[in-house]
């Protein structure tokens, strides 16, 4: 079979789609790309035309029917909640008299987390899928396709494609067989070590940490939670992503894939971290409060995530975009990576030659910030 008798459809969204077969595709590891986020997105109201994303998965059946390709996909009228800015990209086109919106985005929306962009019960057909892509933008008259967070294992796939590659970075921890934290605080000099002891007590003082996860999550939880998402995303971004049916709906769903860190005073919630389990990563996605501590955002965020994955067995902490304070905290910068279709050949090179230097300069960033992890030093 050649990419020629394959044939794809666009799907009118995730929810259009029976779960089961969406999570052949997708696999177990990441709960983002599971059928049951996904739909949230769509049923809490998050996801929409309206909000800008606009649901148009691209799917490709198999033999048996059922669909044995699926890519994430989203026609969107802005470039918020994405992550990968290219918001000059944008201004560069109109400058040429062009209309940069709609856009095709391959992404988990409001999610900058690195995972599988072509969902494959089929190996085989991730060529097809990523041809059908490049005609859904064609056909339909977008100006670019975008898959961002892109599993490095997948880059390959879209290199060969011709679609150019942006490179970022993030910062995770890595489990290094670690029994606890103490035993982490051991790997590192000792000056970071007392560093961070003298935090995590500063932070706790006179307050009680709870992780809270599965049929332990309440109503109230979510309440106290929408109150700390509801002020970062104000300061942040202007107007929250998220609805407040979609973490009612999240604990209904996944309660067991999440872990809702929560700190309070004298039994009053004052500040929350909302954690997604994966099958080895935990991941870090949002936080707010409405008391300002010291250092409790790094005990909530980063501190507590590691003492969930160590006890969980987990080989990673995905704590969010961007934040070089992460450093100090243990985390270690790694390579983010994003492809890039542009049908118009005059703006694919302008970019293209920009993406070179841009890499460069991104690649010599993150090796320097190696240098300057906490941890000791090989004599």
């Amino acid at each position: 079979m050649t990419e020629r008798d394959v044939i794809a459809r666009m799907a009118p969204g995730v929810a259009t789609i029976a779960p089961a077969d969406w999570d052949a595709c997708s696999g177990p590891d990441n709960p983002f790309l599971a059928h049951a986020f996904l739909s949230i997105l769509e049923e809490s109201g998050s996801v929409s035309p309206r909000a800008g994303w606009q649901s148009i998965p691209i799917v490709i059946d198999g033999a048996d029917g059922k669909p044995a390709a699926i890519a994430p996909a989203y026609a969107k009228s802005h470039s918020q909640g994405e992550y990968v800015f290219d918001h000059a990209w944008a201004d560069a086109w109109h400058r040429a008299g062009g209309q940069y919106y709609p856009k095709l985005q391959i992404a988990v929306p409001f999610t900058p987390v690195p995972g599988p962009r072509l969902l494959l019960r089929d190996d085989a057909l991730a060529p097809a899928l990523i041809a059908a892509l490049e005609a859904v933008t064609v056909q339909q008259g977008l100006s670019t396709a975008h898959a961002t967070f892109v599993n490095p294992a997948q880059l390959p796939l879209f290199e060969q494609a011709g679609w150019l590659i942006r490179a970022g970075t993030q910062f995770h921890w890595r489990n290094d067989g670690y029994a606890s934290f103490d035993d982490f605080l051991g790997a590192l000099a000792s000056r970071k070590r007392k560093a961070i002891r003298k935090e995590r007590a500063a932070a706790v003082e006179g307050l009680t940490i709870r992780h809270i996860s599965g049929s332990d999550l309440t109503e109230a939880d979510w309440d106290a939670f929408w109150v700390f998402y509801q002020d970062t995303g104000a300061r942040k971004w202007g107007t929250p992503y998220l609805t407040r049916s979609f973490f009612s709906l999240l604990g209904e769903r996944m309660a067991d894939r999440v872990l809702l860190i929560m700190a309070e005073r004298d039994g009053r919630s004052i500040a929350g971290a909302l954690n997604l389990i994966g099958n080895d990563t935990l991941y870090g996605r949002y936080w707010g409060a409405t008391e300002e501590v010291p250092f409790l955002h790094f005990e909530l965020c980063y501190y507590q995530a590691i003492d969930a994955a160590i006890a969980r067995g987990l080989q990673t902490v995905e704590a969010g975009a961007q934040g070089e304070h992460k450093l100090a905290r243990g985390y270690s910068p790694v390579a983010t990576w994003s492809a890039h279709f542009i049908p118009d050949a005059n703006f694919r090179a302008a970019v293209d030659h920009y993406l070179q230097r841009e890499r460069e300069a991104v690649a010599a960033d993150r090796h320097y910030l190696g240098t300057m992890t906490p941890f000791r030093k090989s004599a």
